[in-house]
Order: structure tokens, then sequence, then C-alpha cells
């Protein structure tokens, strides 16, 4: 069989992904282009004072395809953690456990916020049915005003900079995985002794960090044969002018440009950004297209500590409107870090726009408007940082604004119909997605090459996998 060649633009997990399963079945000749100079993009991770630190909260689930955890295990041998999740939801002041437990549930829910949604879930039967167009629509109908009003709708301002109104209702069924007073049940029932799901309550978590999970398919990629070039950033991409001409790909380095020719080019790129490498090559359609889609911009501030712990919990949770971050992490819980006993570091996430006055906040000013949420939520700091450091990711959430469907099937459709293109991973797909959807995205691209041709028919199945995604929390 004839093996193409295969470049893929990016290094995040559905990058890494692919460029390992292409070459562990011998099906390409892989290069792979990143920008970084290591693999992992959002789900990657850095040292920090002599902690391992990740681009905000990352776990891998359970729910991860039995073939692909297995990859990984064999991967990671003993460095794949097994954890139990430990988090803590801040709602209307009061502090309840994340997974939700029903006898903390019990004790710790703010009374009136317990009957408000009893309530709802009595009246449920007797709410009008509605169009159900928006992510507002879809949640007031399901869980009622208490829970929304409290929780999923000032979380969602936070987290999308959008009003709840003007999100699409696939926002509400792709991204909250539990929409109803059934599913909730669902999740309550699965957290009580003799009930559990296999898993369920639980996460996997490398050693050194989420980034290492992107770091072992890297290297077991290149170990395969794949060539993995870090530090590249794509400069510019040229369709192929006849059905058996290559693609040519430009790529900068240090100031040196660099290009080279592909048979196949697979993008895991944000794709109004693929759109735009191509230049006048894209239609003034696909080119509008491109510019109607929209990312959350989110701001990464990291704390390092002169205590050995900031607290017993994985990840603390603020839907407030009264808080300006929406989370934050304590890497050294994750991975049951011991060392070092003298320091720790705190990840809080702030999403924002890139044209908001918090993306170009100094340091110093995003580590005293962190401490300032934390001294409001009761969990001031124990001590004065020893560093501040900040990381800022532009495309960190695809935001679902009612229409997008609409935009993004423009921009599909288009890279669909250019020969030899492929378009997938959460950036390129423009999905919310965890890791393991991700993953799978990969395997399955990787299954659909066949020789020189790429099984369009297959794929379709595949997306239709794909759109059923809801994302695990």
């Amino acid at each position: 069989m004839t093996r193409p060649h295969v470049v893929i633009l990016g290094g995040g997990p559905a990058g890494v992904g692919a460029a390992y399963q292409l070459r562990r079945l011998d099906r390409a000749r892989v290069t792979l282009l990143e920008q970084q100079h290591v693999a992992g993009g959002n789900a990657g991770s850095f040292a920090l004072e002599g902690l391992r630190v990740d681009y905000g909260s990352h776990r891998l689930h359970p729910a991860c395809d039995p073939a692909i955890l297995a990859d990984i295990r064999g991967l990671l041998g003993d460095d794949l953690l097994d954890r139990p999740r430990h988090g803590r939801i801040r709602l209307r002041g009061r502090w309840i456990h994340f997974p939700l437990q029903p006898l903390d549930l019990a004790l710790r829910l703010d009374p009136g916020f317990a009957l408000g949604s009893a309530r709802d879930a009595l009246l449920k039967p007797f709410r009008s049915a509605g169009p159900e167009a928006s992510f507002a629509d879809v949640l007031r109908a399901s869980l009622g005003p208490t829970i929304c009003d409290s929780f999923y709708f000032p979380y969602a301002r936070k987290i999308w900079g959008r009003a709840p109104e003007e999100l699409s209702a696939i926002q509400a069924r792709r991204r909250v995985s539990a929409s109803s007073f059934g599913k909730l049940a669902r999740k309550l029932l699965a957290q009580v002794p003799g009930l559990k799901r296999p898993g369920a309550g639980r996460f996997y978590y490398p050693r050194r960090g989420y980034g290492q999970l992107s770091e072992a398919f890297a290297e077991a990629a290149r170990a395969a044969g794949a060539e993995l070039r870090f530090g590249r950033k794509v400069t510019g991409v040229v369709a192929p002018a006849t059905p058996e001409a290559p693609w040519s790909i430009e790529a900068e380095s240090d100031g040196a440009i660099e290009r080279l020719e592909a048979d196949q080019l697979w993008s895991t790129l944000p794709i109004p950004l693929l759109a735009r490498l191509l230049g006048e090559a894209t239609p003034a359609a696909v080119r509008e297209a491109a510019g109607r889609l929209h990312y959350r911009a989110m701001v990464l501030i990291y704390l390092v500590l002169p205590v050995g712990r900031f607290s017993e919990y994985d990840a603390h949770y603020f839907p407030g409107a009264d808080l300006r971050i929406t989370r934050m992490s304590e890497p050294k819980n994750y991975a049951n870090l011991e060392a070092p006993a003298e320091r720790t570091v705190l990840c809080a996430e702030l999403p924002c726009a890139a044209e908001d006055a918090v993306w170009t906040m100094s340091d110093a000013e995003l580590g005293r408007l962190l401490a300032e949420d934390l001294a409001r939520a009761g969990i001031p700091l124990p001590a004065a940082p020893l560093r501040v450091e900040v990381r800022r990711l532009r495309q960190a959430y695809p935001i679902y604004t009612i229409g997008y469907e609409q935009w993004f099937g423009v921009l599909d459709g288009w890279a669909d119909g250019l020969p030899r293109l492929l378009s997938y991973g959460r950036q390129g797909l423009f999905a919310h997605d965890n890791t393991h959807h991700a993953l799978a995205m990969a395997y399955a691209a990787a299954d659909c090459l066949e020789g020189p041709v790429f099984r369009r028919d297959r794929w379709a199945g595949y997306r239709g996998e794909f759109e059923r995604h809801v994302v695990e929390d």
C-alpha cells in the first residue's frame, strides 16, 4: 500500500494522538508541526518553582474509550494515577462537595435553595414547553428558576461572557451533563455506596502533570517514526492546484521560514485560523463565517505560596457573580505530591475577552485580584505569595451563540470540500470536548486512512458519534 505523507498541524492531544496511531498502524509518513516547544497545547503542563502545573484544571475521565485508556496505561505505566474527585462549589455563600453527594447536600445546602429546587421539580410537569431556542430556554424548562438563577446562569455569564438567552440551546445539551432533574438524580445516586458506577467520583491523572499525557503520546509517536517539529508557527497554507498536487505549508521558527509538502493535511488548529491561513484563496463567504465564530479567552493566575498545602480540595468552583474567577485548582492535590513540602501552587481561571482590561493587567495586579476574590469567598491566602505567574489562552472555549451552527457549517463544508484536508479535534470541530473525546477523534481519523485514500464515508459515521459527546464535568 502507498503510504502518504500526512502533515499534522498542532501538538495537542488530537495531534499527537493521531501521529502515534498513524505510525503504530504504519499507515503514513507523519510530520507534526507545533508552535510551542512541548506537546499538549491547552492541555499541556510546565514547571513552576519545582512543581508541574497545568493550563487550568484538567483530568482524564473514566469514560475514556477502553482501547485508548489501555494505550494510555501502557504509555504511562505507574505514572497514571487513579484519584478520587474531591472538589467543592461555593453556592449562595455555602460550600457543597463536588461531585454532589446526597448527605452533604442535606447537611450543607442553603435551605432556600433546597426548597426552591424541590418546588421547581414538582412543578416541572406544569411548566409550558417553549421553543427551547436558547441555553436559557432549555435549562429553565428542565430545571426551573432556582438552580438556573443561582448556579447555571451566573456561571454561564462568567464562563462565556454572554447572557444565557444569547447562547444556543446546543450549549446546554453539549456542555451541561446534569441538564434535567432525572440526570441530576442519577448523578447523585452514582455517589451512593452500593450504587456507584465503575469510575464514578474518580479520575485519572498523570503523576508529572496533565501534559505528561500528550508528551507520552508524542514520545511514542517519535519512537514509531513520526517527525515532530516543535517551535514551528504555521504562517501560511497553500491548497493543491490540481487534484494530484501536494499541499504546501509554511512555518516560521526563530525567524527562519520552513516549507514542506503534504499528501494529506490534518489540522487541529481553530478552524477560523485555518481559513485565514489559506489567505485570499479562501472564499469571501468562508472568511465572513470565520469572523462570526467566537472563542472565550482565559487568564490563568498562578500563586506560589510558602505553605505545604492550601486546602484538601483539588478544585474550588465559583459560579456566583460576586467573584471574578470561575475555578481554582491546587495541582499538588491532583497528583498527591508531597514535594516540595514547603510550598504549593494555586491556579485560578479568569475567563474574559482578549479586549477586556484583565487581559492586559500586570502579574502583580492579577495576583491582587485573586487574593481579593479568595478573601471574599472566605478562604484568604495564608501568606503573601512568593511569586505570581500569569499565562493567557486566547482560545480557551468556543462560544455557542444562537445561530453559530450556521457559520460553523459554512466553514466545515468548505474544509470538507478541499482535497485531502481534515479539520478535527476540539478546535478543528469547534467543540466543547474532553481530552478523551479529542483522542477518540485522533484514533478515528487514523482508522479512516486507507493507503492514499481518506475514507470520508467512514469519517461521517464517526462525526455522528462526536456530535453526541457531552462534556464530563
